[in-house]
C-alpha cells in the first residue's frame, strides 16, 4: 500500500434506481442527503450498469469484469426453478481462476472489509472476500479503530418489488406531478407504482444520512471515500433491458481534499469500473485481468469512448442483446429479432405498470410509444440519438443518413465482444457441464498446513500437527488453482476468517490453527485444523 493512511472507502448502493434526485433535476422528489453528497463532492451523470438486472450486473461491480466475460450474465442461477425445471439451473457460476472479489484485494492490504448485506453475485461470496458479511455488518465492528476500512451498505427499500401494489407509499410530493416516460399509460395505477418508488427512493435517502453522520460522529468523514451508486434502473422497459431506463445509473463521489465540491464531469462510466477505481483509490496495483478502468486515484485511466451492456436469460425466459453506448447514440443488437419484446418473466409480470400495459394491450386501448413493449417481434437493430430521444424511441437503425454511425457502432461492438470473450455464444446448458463435470459442482482441495522452523524447511505437512522450536511460520498451501485460504486461530462456530497471504508467524505456547480454501464458484474445502505447540 503506497499511503501511510491509505483513506477509509463508503460504498452505500440503492437497489434499482435511476438517478430520480433533485441534485439530478428530478422536479418532485426530496432527497436532501443524496444533494448535499452531490454538493461536497463530484456527480458523473453518465454512468451506465453492464446490465438492466440485480446478479449479472452485481458481478461486475464485484469483480471488476464483464459478466459475458466470466459466465454471469444469466439471470437467476443459484437456485431451482420449479416451474422451469429444465434449465441447468442451480449453479454457482465459475469464472477464470485469477478472478477474485475485489474486497480480497483490499483485505490483503490491511483493510477490514465488511458488506451490509446483499451479495447476489451468481455465485456465493467466498469466505475470504469479506471480514463481515451479515446484516449487522458496520465498520464499527473492526477490533482496531485505526484499521483502514472498506464498507459496503445496500440500502434494499428501492427494490423494484417496492413498487408493488400493498408496499407502503409516503411520497412527500404530489403524485400528480411526477413525470412519466412516453411509453407508460397515464393512468391512477401507474402514477400510484410511481409514487411508491419515489417514496422508497426519500426513505433510501434519509438512510444514507444516517450512515453519513455515523461517519462524522466517529471522526472519519475527512478520510473517507463516499460513493453512491446504484446496480440498475427499477422499471418496465427499463429493469431487465440494455436501455438508458434499465441502465442509467446515479455516481456520486465524496473525496474530501483530492474532489473539487460541487461539481459534475460528462465522463462516460460503467459500473464495471468501481472494482478498479476501488483500488486506485486505495493505493493498490490494479490487476491487468480487470476489464474497468479506474476514474479516480493515481491509477485513473483514460476516458472511454464507450459503454456496454447486456441481456442474456433473464429468470424463465432466454434472450440475447447486446448495446453500445457513447455519450450521444444508442446502439442495440437483437439476436434474436423473432421474439416479442414482453417474454414470459412472472416476476415482470407483477410489477403494478406492467399488468396496466397488458390490460390496456388486451382491451387494444394503447396509444403511440405505449405499444412499443408489446410489439410481437423487433428489429435486428436499434439507433437512438439520445440527446435528441432519451427515451429511445425512434429507431434510426434504417436510416440513410445514420448508416456512418450505424457501421461505427456496429463495428465497437464486434470487437468488444471479442475482446471479452463472450459466453453468450456458448449455449447455457454446455457452459455449466464444462464447470461441472459429471454434473458435479467442484469442491476446493483442503489446504496443507507446513511448519518451517530452523530445522525444517518446509517439505512435509503436518497434517497431525506437533511440537516445534521457535522460531515457527507456517505456510498454507491449496492445490486447487485460483483458490484462497481463509485461516483462524478461534473456537467455535462463527470464528473471524483471516485472508492468508503469506507465512504465519507463531508465538510460544498452544495454538489450533483452523483452515480451510475456496475457489469462486466451488465448493469451500473441507476444514484443516491441527494442534501446534510452540517451544
Amino acid at each position: 500500500m503506497s499511503s501511510e493512511n491509505p483513506p477509509n472507502i463508503l460504498w452505500v448502493s440503492f437497489e434499482d434506481v435511476n438517478p430520480f434526485y433533485g441534485c439530478y433535476g428530478d422536479p418532485v422528489v426530496h432527497t436532501p442527503n443524496l444533494d448535499r453528497l452531490a454538493q461536497q463532492g463530484c456527480r458523473w451523470p453518465n454512468t451506465f450498469a453492464t446490465a438492466g438486472v440485480c446478479a449479472p450486473a452485481r458481478s461486475a461491480v464485484i469483480t471488476g469484469m464483464h459478466p459475458v466475460s466470466i459466465g454471469t450474465h444469466h439471470m437467476r442461477t443459484t437456485h431451482l426453478n420449479e416451474v422451469t425445471p429444465d434449465l441447468p439451473t442451480p449453479y454457482s457460476a465459475v469464472p477464470p481462476p485469477y478472478v477474485k472479489c475485489v474486497s480480497e484485494y483490499l483485505r490483503a492490504a490491511g483493510y477490514y472489509c465488511t458488506n451490509n448485506a446483499k451479495t447476489d453475485y451468481q455465485f456465493d461470496p467466498p469466505v475470504t472476500a469479506w471480514d463481515e458479511n451479515h446484516e449487522n455488518a458496520h465498520w464499527r465492528n473492526r477490533p482496531d479503530p485505526d484499521q483502514p476500512f472498506f464498507a459496503v451498505f445496500n440500502l434494499l427499500a428501492t427494490h423494484e418489488s417496492g413498487m408493488f401494489e400493498g408496499q407502503p407509499a409516503e411520497f412527500s410530493g404530489k403524485t400528480e406531478d411526477i413525470p412519466l416516460p412516453p411509453y407508460f399509460p397515464d393512468t391512477p395505477k401507474v402514477r400510484d407504482s410511481m409514487a411508491r418508488m419515489y417514496a422508497s427512493i426519500e426513505y433510501n435517502d434519509a438512510r444514507l444520512g444516517e450512515l453519513l453522520q455515523q461517519l462524522e460522529e466517529d471522526g472519519l468523514a475527512e478520510n473517507t471515500v463516499v460513493f453512491h451508486w446504484s446496480d440498475h434502473g427499477p422499471l418496465p422497459r427499463g429493469k431487465r433491458w440494455p436501455y438508458d431506463s434499465g441502465t442509467h445509473v446515479p455516481m456520486i463521489v465524496r473525496w474530501p481534499n483530492n474532489i473539487t465540491p460541487d461539481t459534475v464531469s460528462d465522463r462516460l462510466l460503467s459500473t464495471v469500473d468501481l472494482a478498479p477505481t476501488l483500488l486506485s483509490i486505495a493505493g493498490i496495483d490494479i490487476p491487468y485481468h480487470l476489464q474497468g478502468r479506474a476514474f479516480l486515484g493515481p491509477q485513473e485511466a483514460p476516458a472511454r469512448d464507450y459503454v456496454f451492456m447486456t441481456r442474456d436469460r433473464y429468470d424463465e425466459s432466454y434472450d440475447m442483446v447486446r448495446a453500445v453506448r457513447d455519450k450521444r447514440f444508442k446502439y442495440i443488437r437483437n439476436y434474436r429479432p423473432e421474439l416479442p419484446y414482453a417474454l414470459w418473466i412472472p416476476s415482470r409480470n407483477k410489477h403494478p405498470i406492467m399488468q396496466e400495459i397488458w390490460r390496456l394491450h388486451l382491451e387494444d386501448r394503447l396509444q403511440g410509444p405505449e405499444k412499443l413493449l408489446m410489439q410481437s417481434n423487433r428489429p435486428v437493430e436499434e439507433l437512438y440519438d439520445i440527446q435528441n430521444d432519451p427515451h429511445e424511441i425512434e429507431n434510426l437503425a434504417g436510416l440513410s443518413d445514420y448508416h456512418a454511425v450505424l457501421e461505427r457502432f456496429r463495428t465497437t461492438l464486434d470487437q468488444w465482444r471479442k475482446e471479452v470473450a463472450d459466453l453468450g455464444n456458448i449455449p447455457e446448458s454446455e457452459m455449466v457441464r464444462q464447470w461441472y463435470p459429471q454434473g458435479n459442482r467442484p469442491t476446493t482441495a483442503a489446504p496443507l498446513i507446513l511448519p518451517i522452523t530452523s530445522d525444517s524447511p518446509g517439505t512435509e505437512p503436518a497434517p497431525e500437527g506437533g511440537t516445534y522450536q521457535a522460531p515457527l511460520m507456517i505456510q498454507l498451501y491449496c492445490a486447487t488453482q485460483g483458490a484462497s485460504i481463509a485461516y483462524t486461530f478461534d473456537a467455535g462456530d462463527t470464528p473471524h476468517w483471516q485472508l492468508y497471504t503469506s507465512p504465519i508467524r507463531l508465538s510460544k505456547g498452544k495454538h489450533t490453527l483452523r483452515a480451510k480454501a475456496v475457489r469462486i464458484g466451488y465448493l469451500e474445502s473441507d476444514e484443516s485444523v491441527v494442534p501446534l505447540n510452540v517451544d
